[in-house]
C-alpha cells in the first residue's frame, strides 16, 4: 500500500464507480470495494509514494486550491502490469495543467512520489481492481464498458497514507 494525494469524485460519480466495484467483486474479480474495510474511495492520484507527510504536503501547496472543482470525463478501461485494471478520465489540458501544477509546488518542497506519477508520465486514472484474474479480464473490461462514460466533478482532495492509517484533508 502507498501514500497518494487523491482527488475525490461527486456523489453521483462515486457511486456509479462504487456500483461498479460491486459488480466486479460479484464475478469473482477483487475490487477496491473491499480494500481497507470498506474505507477505499474513488479518486484519481495525483502522486504516490512510499510515505507522504500530510502536513508538508499542505504546507507545499498552501494558497493552491487542489481540490479545484474541475470535470472529468471517465470515457476508456486501461490495465497497467499485474492485471490492475482501471477507468481513465480524458486527459484534458487542464487537468493535466493542474497536475503539473502540483508536481512543481511539490517539486520545489523536495517532495516526490514514484516517477510514473510525474508530468509527462503520469496515465491519469482510478484503479477499480489491483489483480484480476486472468481468466476473468474480458468479463471485467466488458462489466466496465456497460457504465461507461461516467461523468464526474472533482469535488475533495486529501493525503491518504492508508498502512500508517493516516488522511490529511486539502482545500
Amino acid at each position: 500500500m502507498v501514500a497518494a494525494l487523491e482527488l475525490y469524485l461527486d456523489p453521483a460519480a462515486e457511486k456509479r464507480i462504487r456500483t461498479l466495484w460491486d459488480a466486479l467483486a460479484r464475478a469473482g474479480v477483487p475490487s477496491m470495494r473491499d480494500l481497507l474495510s470498506g474505507r477505499h474511495r474513488p479518486h484519481v492520484s495525483l502522486i504516490g509514494a512510499p510515505r507522504l507527510d500530510g502536513p508538508g504536503v499542505v504546507a507545499a501547496l498552501r494558497d493552491m486550491r487542489v481540490a479545484v472543482p474541475f470535470e472529468l470525463r471517465f470515457d476508456f478501461v486501461g490495465q497497467f502490469l499485474g492485471r490492475v485494471l482501471w477507468l481513465g478520465p480524458i486527459p484534458t489540458p487542464e487537468l493535466l495543467a493542474h497536475h503539473a501544477a502540483v508536481h512543481e509546488r511539490l517539486g520545489r518542497a523536495g517532495i516526490g512520489g514514484f516517477d510514473v506519477y510525474l508530468p509527462g508520465r503520469w496515465v491519469p486514472h482510478c484503479t477499480l481492481s489491483m489483480r484480476v484474474p486472468s481468466p476473468m479480464l474480458v468479463d471485467a473490461i466488458r462489466l466496465c464498458m456497460d457504465v461507461l462514460p461516467i461523468e464526474a466533478t472533482v469535488v475533495g482532495a486529501a493525503v491518504a497514507d492508508h498502512a500508517r492509517d493516516s488522511f490529511v484533508p486539502l482545500a
